[in-house]
């Protein structure tokens, strides 16, 4: 079985290494582990050419995966990477199970707003938006479409992992 690997862990220093770490943990788990940075970019294409290989890229990758495990930690500000909101929707739209995970499983209203919810009363952030208050630590449009686990990505893959073989 496959697992696409999606997050913003591609923008890391270090993501080569990264992604062949999240790789063994899912061949340690029974899992081949398809990592956005697998294929090389072909190197003649650049700007918006080059952009459109790697979503076609990744989309393929994400068809052929049996499962999307999905970092959505926050990410350039207080909500997760775009790029990975839109594959978590994908997957979704494709019927793939979407396993998340993130370090701060608070709900929104605590994690946006410092306070606890409170029943009945509206939440709002810095900007006076209103935040939503479904209980979720992030918004319903992620939270009730994935699993999600609280820990890094070898802790979401183990759970994973016992949800599939039962180990």
């Amino acid at each position: 079985m496959k697992i696409y690997l999606a997050g913003f862990d591609v923008f890391r220093p270090d993501a080569i290494t990264h992604g062949d770490n999240l790789r063994e943990e899912c061949r340690r788990n029974g899992f081949v582990g398809l990592y956005p940075m697998d294929k090389q970019l072909p190197s003649a294409l650049q700007g918006r050419a080059l952009a459109q290989w790697i979503y076609q890229a990744n989309v393929g990758l994400i068809r052929e995966a049996d499962f999307v495990v999905a970092n959505l930690n926050p990410f350039r500000g207080s909500e997760p990477d775009s790029g990975t909101a839109f594959e978590v929707g994908y997957a979704v739209a494709l019927g793939k199970s979407v396993w998340a995970y993130i370090d701060d499983d608070r709900t929104l209203v605590e994690r946006l707003s410092g306070n606890p919810a409170e029943k009945g009363k509206v939440h709002v952030d810095d900007g006076n938006f209103t935040i939503e208050d479904f209980d979720l630590p992030l918004n319903l449009m992620l939270g009730a479409s994935s699993k999600i686990i609280k820990g890094d990505a070898a802790v979401c893959i183990r759970a994973l992992a016992r949800s599939v073989w039962g180990a």
